[in-house]
Parts: C-alpha cells; sequence; structure tokens
C-alpha cells in the first residue's frame, strides 16, 4: 500500500450523497487531496447516491477505456403522475386517475428486460449538436434524440405499496441506462404515468456499496489516501501478463513485443501487463498483423 499511496494514482470509492452533482464530489476530493488529476467513471444524478469511483493521478487515463462493466441500482418510484425531469424533482406535466395492481406491475415489468430501446431525457447530461440536454432543457428547449440501444440484465419488484402507489425496484444494467426512462415507460405503459422518487446505484465497476467512503468520512480521516485502491482493480475482467526486465525496458521505449516470448499471452486479446517487480504498467493488445506475420504485443494505455 506504501508504494500505491507514494504514487498518488489509482481508485477511491465514494458514496455519493443526495444533492451534489458527480463534479461537485470532483471539487470536495480536490480540497482533501490536493490533487487536480481526477475524475469520475459514470455520472450519477444530484439526487442519487451511491457508488461512484473516482479515478486519481494516472488512473484518469483510464477513463475512456473502462470495461462495459454492469451497474446496479436500487430505485424507489410513484405512479399516478409524470413530471418533465421524469423524477420527482421535476415540475408535474401530468396526472393519472388511473392505478395499478401488484401483478400488473410484475407484467408490465417483463417489457423492460433484456435488450430495449431508450429515448436520452431532455434532463441528461447526453450531448446534443455541441450542447448539454439539460441545458437545452432549462432554456425550455425540446430537441429531437436519438433512441439508444441498452441492455437491462435484471429487472425485480422488490417492494409495493398498493394503496400508496409507490414501490422500489433493483435493477442490474449495461453502461447509458436511464432508470428514469425505465420508470416513466413504465407508467406510460400501465397508463399511470410514474416518476423516479430515489436512486442509490449499488454496485459500479464491479465495486458494491460496502466499499465505498462518504465525503464526510474522508474529510475527517487522518490520511485520506489510504482510501485509495490499485488502478489495475478497475480491469480485472482482463487476464495478465509478465514481462521479464528487459521486456519491460524495450516495452516502455514503444518496441511491438514477439507475444510468443511473452509469459501468458495466449491469444488475442487485451491484456493487464506487469514488470518484473509486479508493478502495474497498464494495458496492451495482442494481435495479428494484416500482413500475415507473427502476431505483435503493442501499448493499449500506459499508467507507468
Amino acid at each position: 500500500m506504501s508504494e500505491l499511496v507514494a504514487a498518488r494514482s489509482g481508485v477511491i470509492l465514494i458514496d455519493k450523497p443526495s444533492g451534489f452533482t458527480s463534479f461537485d464530489v470532483i471539487a470536495v476530493l480536490r480540497g482533501v487531496l490536493r490533487e487536480r488529476r481526477l475524475g469520475h467513471t459514470g455520472t450519477l444524478d444530484p439526487m442519487a447516491t451511491g457508488v461512484l469511483p473516482v479515478l486519481v493521478g494516472k488512473a484518469t487515463r483510464a477513463a475512456d477505456i473502462l470495461p462495459e462493466n454492469e451497474k446496479s441500482y436500487r430505485a424507489g418510484f410513484a405512479l399516478g403522475y409524470s413530471t418533465d425531469t421524469l423524477d420527482v424533482t421535476g415540475e408535474v406535466v401530468k396526472r393519472s386517475g388511473k392505478t395499478a395492481s401488484r401483478e400488473e406491475l410484475l407484467a408490465a415489468l417483463d417489457s423492460f428486460r433484456g435488450v430495449i430501446t431508450q429515448l436520452p431525457p431532455m434532463y441528461s447530461a447526453v450531448q446534443v449538436g455541441g450542447r448539454r440536454l439539460y441545458d437545452l432543457a432549462r432554456q425550455g428547449v425540446s430537441v429531437e434524440r436519438t433512441p439508444r440501444r441498452v441492455e437491462v440484465y435484471s429487472a425485480e419488484l422488490i417492494g409495493f405499496d398498493q394503496s400508496a402507489q409507490s414501490g422500489e425496484l433493483e435493477i442490474s444494467c449495461s453502461k447509458g441506462t436511464y432508470i428514469r426512462s425505465i420508470i416513466d415507460d413504465l407508467g406510460e405503459l400501465l397508463g399511470t404515468g410514474g416518476v423516479m422518487t430515489a436512486l442509490t446505484r449499488t454496485s459500479s465497476q464491479g465495486f458494491g456499496l460496502s466499499e465505498c467512503v462518504t465525503l464526510d468520512e474522508i474529510k475527517k480521516m487522518p490520511d485520506p489516501w489510504t482510501r485509495l485502491i490499485p488502478t489495475d482493480s478497475l480491469f480485472e475482467r482482463y487476464p495478465g501478463l509478465s514481462l521479464s526486465c528487459k521486456q519491460e525496458r524495450m516495452y516502455k521505449s514503444g518496441v511491438r513485443l514477439d507475444p510468443d516470448r511473452v509469459k501468458g499471452a495466449l491469444r488475442e486479446g487485451i491484456y493487464r501487463v506487469y514488470g518484473e517487480s509486479g508493478n502495474f504498467l497498464g494495458l496492451c493488445r495482442v494481435k495479428s498483423r494484416e500482413d500475415g506475420q507473427p502476431r505483435e504485443m503493442e501499448v493499449y494505455k500506459n499508467f507507468w
């Protein structure tokens, strides 16, 4: 851990509080850590809480290459009305006198498992024509949006008060899925309307809520750097390989290595790369050459 702290690079897992944007969290941590190189792995709405992996130092280089890991959420909802933001913070745009039973809700939920198509909400960070949708929405402007395909791995009803027409869902899904949109579309299908009333991200990038620390907790720590975890923990889905001292020098110099001479490089694909001493160097790609020559190993992303 001492070498990790000295390197000042890695991941800090934050349990984001409600009322903070993801960038608010970054701003607080800049003050706590006295480190400007910070980023996060996926935006959470201000009202949402839960797992927000924060990239520190050289780990910020991972932002554009993170594996497509599933994310899990616990979401509160209410039926009977709709809002412009699709959640409880927005202005009511429609009310319905219709109610839904638990059985109707369970049947409708079947339509939201598997690969589905979503229209990004106007109140979202998606860019259209170089502008964020939420900036346009705040100006009263609505623009045409392109539907997106996402995948919902599981969607379970874990509680429903039929008299109050409110309940809670547990959802695991692919990156880019809007839970607000699922609830809004669910309400449309039921004919009741529906809004998200609460949201907690319970897992992201393979990390769970129990591994996180709150902002209040980290601000009180004598040494907040002790919460840093290794950068390579972001890439555990990829197999690892080790280089000899000579291969490490060549690799860092940009030389493309012969994977048949590298221990662990058995097939084509992306690998975690370690030096002879076990230090994480980054990611490489083993691939075949178009000219029919032997395979080669190239740097995919370095973290040295």
